[in-house]
Order: C-alpha cells, then sequence, then structure tokens
C-alpha cells in the first residue's frame, strides 16, 4: 500500500488523532499561559523571587519527559491528566520568563503616569503594563506551543491521546506492512499542526498587538 493509499485508508483515524493532539497542545499551552504570565505578574518586581521563579521553571523542563510521565503515573494514571499535566509543565519556562521579561521592558514613566491619573496596581497591571508587555509574552507563548507540540507525541507512552500513537504503532511494528506509513503520517501530521498553529500566533499577534508598540 503507497502512503496516498494508506492516508485515504485511514483518513477518519488520523482526522480524530490530529484533533485529539491539538486539542491536547491548546488546553496545555492555554493552562500554562494563564499560570505562566499569574506567576511572571506577581514576582517580575523582585529580582530573587523572578530568578527564583525562572531557577523553578528550568529546572522542571530539564527533567526527560518520559522520566516525567512516569513519575506522575502513579498520581494521575494513564492518559489525559498525565499527557496534559506534564505539557503544562514543559510550557511553564518559557512563558514566565518572557513575561517577567517583558513587564521589566515596559518604560516606568508609563506606569507612573498611569498611577498619576489614579489606576491603582492591579488596573495599572491589566490596562498598561500586560498589554505593552504583550509582544513579547506572546513570543514565550509561541515557543511554548512548539515545544509542547513535540513533547505530546512522547504522551503516547502513558496512553496520552494524539499522534504519538500513530507514530509509536509504527516503530513498534518496523518492518510490517504499514508499520513505516504509521510513523511517517504520526510525524508529518505534527510537524503540519506545528505550522498550522505557528501561522496562528502570527495572525493573534496581528489583532491583538497596538500598532503603536507592533514591531
Amino acid at each position: 500500500m503507497t502512503f496516498w493509499e494508506y492516508l485515504s485508508y485511514r483518513r477518519e483515524y488520523l482526522v480524530y488523532e490530529t484533533g485529539q493532539h491539538a486539542l491536547l497542545v491548546f488546553a496545555s499551552v492555554l493552562m500554562a499561559a494563564v499560570l505562566g504570565v499569574l506567576i511572571g505578574a506577581v514576582v517580575w518586581r523582585s529580582r530573587r523571587a523572578s530568578a527564583i521563579a525562572v531557577a523553578v521553571t528550568s529546572g522542571l523542563f530539564t527533567v526527560p519527559s518520559l522520566a516525567l510521565m512516569t513519575l506522575l503515573l502513579p498520581l494521575l494514571g494513564l492518559g489525559w491528566a498525565t499527557s496534559l499535566t506534564a505539557l503544562v509543565i514543559y510550557s511553564l519556562l518559557p512563558i514566565v520568563r518572557n513575561t517577567v521579561a517583558g513587564l521589566r521592558a515596559v518604560d516606568p514613566a508609563l506606569i507612573e503616569a498611569a498611577r498619576g491619573m489614579g489606576l491603582g496596581g492591579v488596573r495599572t497591571m491589566l490596562r498598561v503594563e500586560l498589554p505593552l508587555a504583550w509582544p513579547v509574552i506572546l513570543a514565550g507563548i509561541r515557543v511554548a506551543t512548539q515545544l509542547a507540540m513535540g513533547i505530546a507525541a512522547i504522551a503516547a507512552y502513558v496512553a496520552g491521546p494524539g499522534l504519538g500513537n500513530r507514530i509509536f504503532t509504527g516503530l513498534q511494528r518496523l518492518g510490517s506492512v504499514n508499520a513505516l506509513n504509521d510513523a511517517l503520517a504520526g510525524t508529518l501530521g505534527v510537524v503540519l499542526l506545528a505550522l498550522l498553529f505557528d501561522a496562528g500566533f502570527v495572525v493573534l499577534r496581528r489583532l491583538t498587538t497596538s500598532r503603536g508598540i507592533r514591531a
């Protein structure tokens, strides 16, 4: 069976696994973005606190993915929970780091002007600091998404959803009928999804960034 015949024959399975892979990455990065931006917004003013936050997320990032997922298994079991938790952990570093960097790059004079107009700390953060830091924060989320896209394939090791199942199946059956097609379809699917997500970030940046600060 040729690769194109294989794609036609397995179309429904591939579409389903692609959707599951995209959903896993989207959900994990969204959760990591909320948590990472919150952490960055809390610690960025303190050099010590921000250094600790970055160091902790860096340390978690260095844990091999298979080892981390294996350690999570007794707590969360097979499937979505372990896969999602692992991806959130791996996605935190670039988001926290870029949130801190973005907020530190905001002109202090603009912050003082906002406070001079009667805005409190929270309103200044939401209406001035975060919007100005958004391009840098979004770049961190974009990097986190690409990292999660690849690591999500390894989640098949813990019965996670997505195209990793197709890759693992192909590698385990290498030499048998359609084994190479399985691995190739899964790999190309991950690459295609990564390109689509990245294109989405380009559009999102243009839609959510003020012209005055757009690079």
